[in-house]
């Protein structure tokens, strides 16, 4: 019986899905809920798991295809039709008059009873598990965001019958805003699933029961029909760290499937690497039960390739590396692999066409959204910050040491900024063009562009005008760093009421940013620099001095905002920065 492969729903309003890698071809055996390609849409980048075990027989869409929810990718077929199907693509009418008496003896004694006699057992566990769920404890879908209500299933990590610990990963479900693991809430055995992949559950609905029901600990491993090719059940006592490899090796060897199985256990590491590292360069979302698992084991989970959504580390990914770090052989092929993935996407841009990626997409509808929703002007004035520049280098190292991160000139730009916001609250609004109301918010809740490999974030740090220049500093670095790892929250990617961009990053004097609606402003930050300026003393004389200038680009909102509502917003500014008084702020 063959089995299609359709494009799930991944998200409410998400209507098509571009395929950006499979990570099983043509003859492939493949198990149930083993991924089998890669898809990304505007909101998500997820694995699609196969529906049932077998042998991929067909792939219909390719490699940066986009593909309609419901549509078909691939098609699976049963362990039957495997043989069949593998000689009749070069060869099938010669084997087609011979396999009736040879297939037969053969598949059955030997594969076929393996294949049956596990799933039966599994299936009766499924229903007598459902049966014995009553006084589990029920893990249900939890809020992921402020303005979440619901979340779809896109992939279970453990199925009816499988033991789990406390905080170990259950399932991935997918949001409008995020893509993450929910853990188990209890330490058991799972006895029901009661929410099925690509299916949507309200927060607060029922995902899954797990208690402590009699379930028989081997027969969930589905390990056996995975070497099919090859014979050898020694990965049965260790079925998880064989996973993970086995998942992450694919990329590697697409040229010669056939022969993966053996590349499995000799290079776990150098597959990790380089299935992982066109991803992201960046360290994922770690469980507790991941971290206690990677102390015990002696691993470093910087150096560990995740293979969850979004690159997330799970725990046969550690126990792979912790495999690996006894194999020297492994772990010096790993070496290269990195050291060449580094300066490979510049030069493959070369001469190349390609598609935009989603998040790209996402930000060029919104940018153009915006430009086209709103009046939008820049104004520019020029800041002497000379005297924050003395205090920061007189401060600086001090700083360092007793906070614990570096102090830029960032977080004394983002104090004079929501000071001014609270004295200037038509700058701290947002417009709703259906109601035609304008919302003068209560908190400065401050946007920080953030450049990423993916594309520019702007996560908010909420309440900003309650915060110290020291607590904006620890704000600004953290945000910083966990939005280039991928580790911010729904909550802190929305919400934000103005927005602040340092353009002086990459050494811009000033530009003209565009406003994330529906806020009606944003202040760009350019770079400080010294030249000769000159300065005029109480008595009228002038002089040629060195300072510290910057310039300050506010683009607004012109439906509210007037040219001289924005020229006294960046006055505030300026004379908060060039009066330099920020030593309170910072413990001095």
């Amino acid at each position: 019986m063959a089995f299609s492969v359709q494009m799930p729903a991944l998200g409410e309003s998400v209507t098509e899905g571009t395929v950006t890698r499979w990570l099983k071809q043509v003859g492939d055996t493949v198990e149930v809920d083993e991924p089998l390609l890669e898809v990304s849409t505007d909101k998500v980048d997820t694995e699609i798991p196969s529906p049932a075990a077998g042998v991929l027989q067909k792939i219909v869409a390719q490699e940066d295809d986009t593909i309609e929810v419901g549509a078909e990718l691939a098609v699976i077929g049963d362990g039957a039709a495997d043989s069949g199907d593998q000689g009749g693509g070069d060869s099938g009418e010669d084997q087609d008059s011979e396999p009736e008496p040879e297939p037969e003896p053969e598949p059955q004694p030997e594969p076929e009873p393996e294949q049956e006699s596990r799933p039966e057992p599994a299936r009766e566990e499924q229903s007598s598990g459902s049966g014995g769920g009553g006084d589990g404890t029920p893990v249900t879908m939890p809020a992921l965001g402020e303005s979440v209500t619901e979340g779809t299933v896109t992939r279970w990590l453990k199925q009816v019958g499988d033991t789990v610990e406390v905080d170990e990963p259950l399932l991935e479900v997918s949001t409008d805003k995020v893509d993450t693991e929910i853990p188990s809430p209890v330490a058991g055995t799972v006895l029901e699933i009661t929410a099925n992949e690509d299916e949507t559950v309200q927060v607060g609905g029922q995902l899954a029961v797990v208690g402590s029901g009699d379930a028989a600990p081997a027969e969930p491993r589905q390990e056996e029909p995975e070497p099919k090719p090859e014979p050898e059940p020694e990965p049965e006592p260790e079925p998880e760290p064989e996973r993970a490899p086995k998942h992450e090796a694919k990329p590697e060897p697409k040229p010669e499937p056939k022969p993966e199985p053996r590349r499995e256990a000799a290079q776990p590491a150098a597959a990790g690497s380089a299935s992982s590292n066109g991803r992201s360069g960046d360290a994922p979302y770690v469980t507790p039960l991941v971290r206690k698992l990677a102390a015990e084991h002696d691993v470093d989970l910087s150096t560990v390739k995740g293979s969850g959504v979004g690159g997330r580390i799970r725990k046969q990914d550690v126990l792979a590396a912790a495999e690996a770090a006894r194999q020297p052989a492994p772990a010096a092929s790993s070496a290269p692999a990195k050291a060449s993935a580094a300066p490979a996407p510049q030069a493959d841009l070369r001469g190349k066409t390609e598609k935009m990626s989603r998040l790209r997409q996402t930000v060029s509808r919104r940018m153009v959204e915006s430009l086209q929703t709103s009046a939008q002007l820049t104004q520019v004035v020029e800041v002497d910050v000379t005297r924050i520049a003395k205090l920061r280098s007189r401060a600086k190292s001090a700083f360092e040491q007793r906070e614990g991160v570096k102090l830029t000139f960032l977080p004394f730009f983002a104090k004079a900024t929501v000071e001014a916001l609270k004295a200037h609250p038509k700058l701290n609004a947002s417009i709703n063009d259906e109601t035609k109301e304008v919302t003068y918010h209560g908190a400065e809740h401050l946007g920080i562009a953030v450049d990423t490999e993916r594309g520019l974030l702007s996560p908010a740090i909420h309440n900003a005008g309650d915060l110290s220049v020291a607590g904006l500093a620890h704000r600004i670095a953290d945000l910083a760093e966990r939005t280039r790892a991928n580790k911010v929250t729904p909550d802190e990617l929305f919400g934000a009421t103005f927005t602040l961009t340092n353009l002086g990053s990459q050494g811009a004097l000033f530009d003209t940013p565009i406003i994330p609606q529906p806020q009606v402003g944003i202040l760009g930050v350019g770079l400080v620099v010294k030249r000769p300026v000159v300065l005029t003393d109480a008595d009228g004389n002038d002089t040629i001095a060195i300072r510290s200038m910057a310039y300050l680009a506010l683009t607004y909102d012109h439906r509210l905002i007037d040219g001289a509502d924005a020229g006294r917003f960046l006055s505030t500014i300026k004379n908060r920065l060039q009066d330099g008084n920020f030593e309170g702020d910072l413990g001095l």
